[in-house]
């Protein structure tokens, strides 16, 4: 066993290891939201896409060699990540690239997490890494990969998994894993309906974060051996992950254990009403993910645009923005903003109030309207007077509204 994890160390299984992000997902939950894009592509904090936040961690843990693995209404996803993504340099062997689903071994697409990564085993054999890293593309979160690939290779692990503690009530939405004294997986269910607590802490479980570091050789030859299995369902928390816990070194890396150089930030933004949440948490005073943090930046791909305008000074007309965030291209004329979080070139006119709104891209809100707990997707154009976040009957009868109370208005609602 290694005994100390020098940054030379880590560095080396850094650039030793493959990553390859799953971002084909439809992120049914996230209902209307992904109607036209993957959940990956989804726009998230003003200017960012998803699929930015692991893209970033890989870059900024020293993994240079990305694979991004699309199939649903991949449109939009690949364009960002071409526009954006395309700086690393292909003489010293850096790459980040999309591999569509092109049914390469049959007729099929993706059949599950695990067939995703099968299909592809070509790309692994032909680079020829030392271990993988499996990634989920459609979590927000700020995470250094070197620790738990050094503890991956400390531990002689054949798979190791990252984990978090989540709420006992939300663990029913994870793979659960029960450790024993050196991290090793004992136990794993996935989605269950009295899911297992940690010892000593009755009201959370540990949940799959859904980051798999696998040795090359032991990825392969179980990937293999799913695929010729006609029972299996060919997802890794369904199949691979318990199988493993069965029969190989199984171990788990708690997410919050280790101080790095990347903040500890996680949320799963699957449903409406977390996404709204995650979104808004920016703009809180002192927010849990420091966007201003110059060790670990967030990369993406932005236009050029210009500054945000706030225009109109007149009495009962003036343009301002409250504990909000405003993106470049923004135009506020006349209107009050507040406790809100508007992504670029959205325009507000004259008259009309925000509160706790979510405003994505290239959205015109017309004059005198009242909005309030609200999600209004790309490119929708809001007609002068409208009231949304006031009247739920209402709402409800030509918009969606989640559980908690949240309204998302998309442009063919309109």
């Amino acid at each position: 066993m290694f005994k100390k994890k020098s940054g030379r160390f880590v560095s080396r299984l850094t650039r030793s290891t493959m990553a390859m992000i799953m971002a084909g997902g439809r992120g049914s939950r996230l209902g209307a939201l992904t109607a036209i894009r993957a959940k990956p592509a989804t726009p998230f904090g003003g200017k960012f896409r998803i699929i930015d936040f692991p893209l970033s961690n890989c870059v900024n843990s020293g993994i240079r060699q990305v694979f991004v693995l699309t199939q649903y209404k991949a449109h939009s996803l690949i364009q960002h990540v071409h526009r954006g993504w395309s700086y690393l340099r292909g003489e010293f062997g850096e790459f980040i690239q999309i591999i569509p689903a092109q049914q390469q071994i049959d007729e099929n697409w993706y059949k599950g997490t695990a067939d995703s990564i099968y299909q592809n085993l070509d790309f692994i054999r032909e680079h020829d890494p030392e271990q993988i890293l499996i990634l989920a593309g459609d979590h927000i979160y700020k995470m250094d990969y070197g620790p738990m690939i050094a503890f991956h290779a400390e531990h002689h692990a054949d798979i190791t998994v990252g984990v978090i503690q989540v709420p006992l009530r939300e663990a029913r939405d994870f793979g659960v894993m029960t450790l024993d004294e050196e991290r090793r997986v004992i136990r794993f269910d996935e989605k269950p309906t009295n899911p297992q607590p940690v010892p000593g802490n009755p009201d959370a479980a540990m949940a799959s974060m859904g980051i798999y570091v696998f040795n090359r050789d032991f990825l392969i030859e179980t990937l293999e051996a799913d695929a010729a299995d006609p029972e299996s369902e060919h997802d890794f928390g369904k199949n691979i992950i318990p199988d493993s816990i069965r029969n190989c070194r199984a171990f788990a890396y708690p997410f919050h254990d280790v101080r790095t150089s990347a903040q500890s930030y996680w949320r799963d933004v699957g449903t409406i009403d977390a996404y709204y949440q995650a979104n808004l948490e920016w703009i809180f005073v002192h927010p849990e993910l420091n966007l201003y943090d110059s060790d670990w930046p967030i990369w993406t791909y932005q236009e050029q645009l210009p500054p945000a305008k706030f225009i109109l000074d007149d009495p009962g007309r003036t343009g301002k923005a409250i504990n909000s965030m405003i993106s470049g291209g923004c135009i506020v004329s006349g209107a009050s903003v507040s406790q809100s979080l508007l992504f670029s070139s959205v325009v507000v006119d004259e008259g009309t109030e925000l509160l706790r709104a979510v405003v994505l891209p290239e959205v015109y809100i017309g004059k005198k309207c009242r909005i309030s707990r609200a999600i209004i997707d790309k490119r929708c154009q809001i007609p002068d007077h409208t009231v949304i976040g006031e009247d739920p009957a209402e709402d409800a009868r030509r918009f969606t509204v989640t559980e908690d109370g949240i309204v998302l208005v998309c442009p063919n609602m309109l």
